[in-house]
């Protein structure tokens, strides 16, 4: 059953860019500057959590659910939706790609923004490849989806870009986030559960030190200067990227 944060379906929007994260604060973590960048320049984009993340070993579904919602709204997405689908258990199927091709043709997003395609966590890689053959499958006419009893029309994104997690993955692109950092750490630390906490009496785990927090800066930094920014997110394409004119790279 796919459990939705607002009644996004109900009361339906298009929007720009889709992020899709295995767990929840896979966003955040590291495409949430990114989101916020574009959130500003006047593009719509939303969220979805593959699962409830309810096998980490900090938290639980009632707390990750108040702060997923806390961190849609730093970010500014116009939705969240969480499928439900079940955590370190994520495969590949018919019915995983349904809902995610129905989210898919509600939207109609230009571009899917999803896990890295290697990562530390098994579940990770897993759904790169999910929402990337489900973003394939969306664009087939004879892959039949409904809402509410009526056929959805096919709709493919244009781009499907991976984001890169825990294991250091050479970027194929970095987007400058500079002026975005520090609601993006805002974004992250409202998964309160998860990261550093001095107070929490709950078990230590690699991502509630104050060292990763200290990583996540640190390689933000690192993806900044490499094209001579003070802070950066990275991702890997698909396929080459095109562009009409080379004065807007840098």
């Amino acid at each position: 059953m796919v459990y939705l944060l607002v009644n996004q379906l109900k009361n339906k929007v298009m929007v720009d860019i889709i992020a899709f994260g295995a767990h929840p604060d896979d966003v955040e973590l590291s495409a949430g500057g990114t989101l916020i960048k574009h959130v500003k320049n006047g593009f719509s984009v939303g969220i979805v959590d593959l699962t409830m993340g309810e096998m980490g070993t900090r938290g639980n579904i009632t707390t990750r659910k108040m702060e997923a919602e806390k961190a849609k709204d730093i970010i500014g997405a116009k939705f969240r939706i969480n499928l439900n689908l079940p955590d370190a258990f994520i495969n590949i199927s018919k019915e995983s790609i349904s809902e995610i091709v129905k989210i898919i043709r509600t939207y109609k997003p230009q571009i899917v923004l999803c896990n890295a395609i290697k990562d530390r966590h098994p579940d990770h890689g897993v759904a790169s490849k999910l929402v990337s053959k489900s973003c394939f499958i969306s664009g087939l006419k004879k892959f039949e989806t409904f809402e509410n009893n009526i056929s959805q029309d096919p709709h493919r994104p244009v781009c499907v870009y991976h984001y890169i997690q825990d294991q250091w993955i050479d970027p194929d692109f970095v987007v400058d986030i500079s002026d975005d950092y520090e609601e993006k750490i805002k974004a992250v630390m409202a998964f309160k559960s998860q990261f550093y906490d001095p107070e929490s009496q709950e078990p230590s785990t690699p991502i509630s030190s104050i060292e990763f927090l200290d990583s996540i800066k640190s390689k933000a930094n690192l993806l900044g200067r490499s094209i001579n920014k003070k802070f950066g997110e990275g991702f890997t394409v698909e396929r080459p990227l095109g562009t009409d004119s080379l004065i807007n790279l840098f």
